[in-house]
């Protein structure tokens, strides 16, 4: 009697990837996920790249192993993906102290962000010209 295997989360032309603790707010990491979104996975590994923000580090790391996980857990072809879900959410954040004058002190937030990329294998449309 052994428990029944998990269904899976996403569709079988989809792969998953979870980043779950990315340093840094989810406002500065949505502004990257933004431009991912519907993209083919090879034009957003380019914008990663060339991005000046530091929160595309990250994203590039989670977009690069959704790619891996549909390759080699699904089989899907790598050049017909499309990042179909960039998804941002808080996670915890730190709370540190910074010592002010007068023996007072002062709160310091250190945010944890999450990062979910779904990425989906579509059937390139022929043209019948």
């Amino acid at each position: 009697m052994s428990k029944q295997k998990a269904p899976r989360r996403v569709a079988d032309n989809e792969a998953l990837a979870v980043g779950t603790t990315i340093r840094g707010s989810a406002q500065k990491l949505n502004l990257v996920a933004t431009l991912i979104r519907g993209k083919k996975v090879e034009d957003a590994m380019n914008i990663l790249s060339f991005s000046r923000k530091s929160m595309a580090v990250d994203a590039k790391k989670v977009l690069a192993s959704a790619i891996a996980n549909a390759e080699n857990n699904h089989n899907l072809d790598v050049d017909a993906l499309v990042v179909a879900e960039a998804c941002v959410g808080k996670s915890i954040t730190m709370k540190r102290w910074h010592a002010r004058g007068r023996g007072k002190s002062t709160r310091i937030l250190k945010p944890i962000s999450r990062l979910r990329i779904i990425v989906r294998e579509v059937e390139e449309a022929q043209d019948g010209s």
